[in-house]
Order: structure tokens, then sequence, then C-alpha cells
């Protein structure tokens, strides 16, 4: 269901693979994220929020609690993968800008461009 990386031929940058469900902890992922439906989808357990965050990863689509974004743009060098996103909540639209390290096939850390100190660690869900 969730693999790690497209293997490119040698010499180039491997895609990284994102699509799944990435939480904060690994250990809360059964908090965070249930499977629902007759498709067996992913989505939010009722008060995810309290075991900390979360997202769900699509081919062309980010998915939070409160926001989806659209992917408008990726750039992937197979260490960094750089994103941006048409982000709409309940009252706003907006364009952010992710930037994700991959430490390994399970775990990503976000940084935040002009913030230098603030970063977040994201690890894959196997559900």
């Amino acid at each position: 269901m969730l693999s790690g990386a497209i293997l490119a031929p040698f010499g180039q940058a491997r895609a990284t693979d994102l699509t799944g469900a990435w939480a904060t902890s690994a250990d809360e992922c059964k908090n965070v994220f249930v499977r629902k439906g007759k498709a067996n989808q992913t989505t939010f357990a009722p008060m995810s929020e309290v075991h900390g965050g979360g997202f769900i990863a699509e081919q062309n689509r980010l998915i939070g609690r409160t926001a989806k974004c659209t992917i408008k743009a990726k750039k992937d060098d197979g260490q960094t993968v750089n994103i941006v996103a048409s982000c709409a909540t309940d009252i706003m639209l907006s364009s952010v800008q992710f930037q994700l390290n991959v430490v390994n096939q399970d775990k990503i850390q976000r940084l935040f461009p002009g913030m230098p100190d603030m970063e977040i660690y994201y690890y894959r869900c196997q559900l």
C-alpha cells in the first residue's frame, strides 16, 4: 500500500513517494487516523488533534484536519521535496510552501522557510 520510493535510472535522484497518512508521533497513528466506509478510506479519527497532528498525502493533494491543499508545483531531488500548494480552509484560501527533508521512507522533516530553528517530524502510519 505505502511504498518508499520509485527507483530512477542509475545516477538520477529518486522520486519520493509521500502517499499515505503521516502523524507527528508514530505511536499515535491509531489515534490520529481511522479507515471508514466501503472504500476503507483513510480519514482523521474523532479528537485526533488531541493525539498530535498529521496529514494525508494523495497524488496531487495534501489533507489536514482543517485544510485541504492542491499541489500546484513540486520539486523532488530524492532528499528534499519542495511543494507549493493552494490550500483552503472553511474561511480562507492561501498559497503555502512546504519544504520536506526525507530522513527515510517512513520519516520526514518539515522545515519552515525563513524560520531556521523550526521543524516538525512526521512518521508514516501503517493502517
